[in-house]
């Protein structure tokens, strides 16, 4: 379908079809509203300085939060970072030890934890972890005194052990011993009164492998509220099938609301009229798997597949060469019935979140130079046509 504006010998537009401006500023209101609509997962870090906080981080959800986010200093030793994609906010306790600083944090905490019982739940604090270098070989009074402050305040509190060695999947026996120290603490820990050994950073000189990671994402799924498990499953870099579960959900909804459109046959020169719904759905997976924060950048590279090559062209592709997803794989009639919409919707929404997942795994100056060019429509287009498996 040509988006170009008519001249005086141009082929009127079908009836149905949506002028590229209109699409580009549905595209634009829906990315906005499926990223509004996941919130945002909040957590709260807490560990002695060389304790290998970032690097945690980093590791779980991919990106440099504190270099690339607007870090608002909350008071001494404790910073408050909203990562510019707005699904991840970090409190981090950079350079925080026990004592004085830690009361202070505690003050402040208290605060906060009260002003923000009026708030949506998205605005809370929604888990804390706290973590411990193994090689300190040590947890003192003053830790565990302020990890149960942290559960009065109703903070559901993860114990992390940090930069574990490891040899053949076992991890070292003073970690070990460690852990075991901390659980006899009798702790108000979650889950299960544990502490989870983690390493997040491969060690070439140990040969030490990045271990523990999904069990900590698995620990923090299961006590923070259901409102943020949308915004974490976004934005975290590890759990893949999350992210495929959701993107399939999202998919399965837009399939129904399409073949709702479908049950009065349209045209198929019509079938832009399908194009509000495969738009919400393609901007919905794209925040689904969080790609990416730059919300310009996503835009740009989702909007290009809708106007260039994707749903406002599948209702006449699929007429020639999409029979494949017709069942008896023949059109009956010049129409797109519910069954075909339904098709061709869940065909749109797969091809686009299989774009998302090979983006998402590229490396981050790889990723921008990807969707800065036409690599998402030409993806889309093979993964839509079934010329890429």
């Amino acid at each position: 379908m040509s988006v170009d504006k008519p001249g005086p010998e141009a082929t009127p537009p079908a009836r149905g079809d949506l002028a590229q401006n209109e699409v580009q500023s549905l595209f634009a209101q829906r990315l906005a509203e499926a990223f509004a609509s996941l919130g945002c997962f909040n957590l709260a870090v807490f560990g002695k300085t060389g304790v290998g906080k970032s690097t945690l981080v980093n590791a779980v959800f991919g990106s440099q939060v504190a270099e690339t986010g607007l870090g608002k200093p909350v008071t001494r030793g404790l910073v408050y970072y909203r990562h510019p994609g707005g699904l991840l906010g970090l409190y981090d306790s950079e350079g925080f030890e026990t004592g004085a600083s830690g009361d202070e944090i505690l003050a402040v905490l208290r605060s906060r934890v009260a002003e923000s019982r009026a708030l949506p739940v998205d605005q809370q604090i929604h888990a804390a972890w706290y973590l411990v270098r193994w090689s300190d070989r040590r947890f003192e009074e003053r830790q565990g005194d302020f990890v149960r402050a942290l559960a009065d305040l109703g903070l559901p509190v993860i114990m992390v052990i940090t930069q574990v060695p490891s040899r053949d999947g076992v991890p070292h026996p003073e970690a070990l011993e460690l852990a075991q120290y901390i659980e006899s603490l009798g702790l108000p820990l979650r889950p299960g009164g544990r502490a989870l050994l983690t390493n997040a950073l491969e060690d070439p000189f140990t040969a030490s492998p990045v271990f523990g990671l999904q069990e900590l994402l698995d620990a923090t799924y299961l006590v923070v509220p259901e409102v943020a498990t949308a915004a974490l499953t976004a934005v975290q870099i590890l759990d893949w099938e999350r992210k495929r579960q959701a993107a399939k959900t999202i998919i399965n909804q837009s399939v129904a609301l399409a073949a709702g459109v479908g049950a009065a046959p349209i045209p198929f020169s019509d079938a832009a009229l399908l194009v509000p719904t495969q738009v919400t759905m393609i901007a919905r997976i794209t925040a689904a798997y969080g790609l990416p924060a730059d919300r310009s950048r996503t835009l740009a590279a989702a909007g290009a597949v809708v106007l260039t090559g994707g749903a406002t062209m599948a209702g006449r592709y699929i007429a020639t060469n999409l029979l494949k997803f017709v069942p008896g794989g023949q059109v009956a009639t010049s129409a797109i019935s519910a069954t075909v919409a339904g098709s061709l919707t869940r065909a749109v929404g797969g091809a686009w979140a299989r774009v998302c997942e090979y983006a998402l795994a590229l490396p981050p100056a790889e990723r921008d130079r990807f969707l800065a060019g036409s690599g998402p429509k030409e993806l889309f287009l093979a993964y839509f046509t079934g010329k890429r498996r």
